[in-house]
């Protein structure tokens, strides 16, 4: 499982003119499953997200975490990720997980992070989505659950 993610002033989703997410401090995350994910892919990525401390404290310094700031998630399935551009020049998508195994997977991430008390807004799933976002800092980070150890 990887996941991109973008710290945020504030951040929304769109499909045909419908914001299916808003958020206003927190995370954008962009998540990407692989097919061979799993539920412990999805416990690692959440406790990742949820324990992140890259929010500046009273001192200037990035130690405090989404819940520290009462910060938001929204979460937007991006089979993209997966996407291998080592040869030709269209990507294949081999690696991604078909939507009937990376549908219940997303599902399982939306509930794991709500599950660490945040408030979590979504895209919508197999949607063309228009994603704005206002990013704070900008600070990006990358996750994968294949690179923990």
């Amino acid at each position: 499982m990887r996941a991109v993610v973008q710290r945020v002033s504030e951040a929304s989703v769109t499909v045909a003119g419908e914001v299916t997410g808003q958020i206003g401090r927190g995370f954008l995350v962009l998540l990407g499953i692989a097919a061979d994910d799993s539920e412990k892919d999805v416990v690692w990525i959440a406790e990742k997200i949820a324990g992140l401390r890259v929010f500046e404290d009273a001192e200037g310094r990035m130690n405090l975490s989404l819940g520290d700031v009462a910060g938001a998630v929204l979460l937007v399935s991006q089979f993209t990720l997966y996407g291998d551009c080592r040869k030709g020049r269209r990507p294949s998508f081999v690696e991604a997980a078909r939507p009937e195994v990376a549908l219940p997977l997303y599902q399982s991430a939306v509930a794991e992070l709500r599950g660490h008390g945040l408030a979590v807004e979504t895209g919508r799933f197999q949607a063309h989505m228009d994603v704005r976002l206002l990013n704070d800092g900008p600070v990006t980070l990358l996750l994968d659950s294949r690179r923990q150890f």
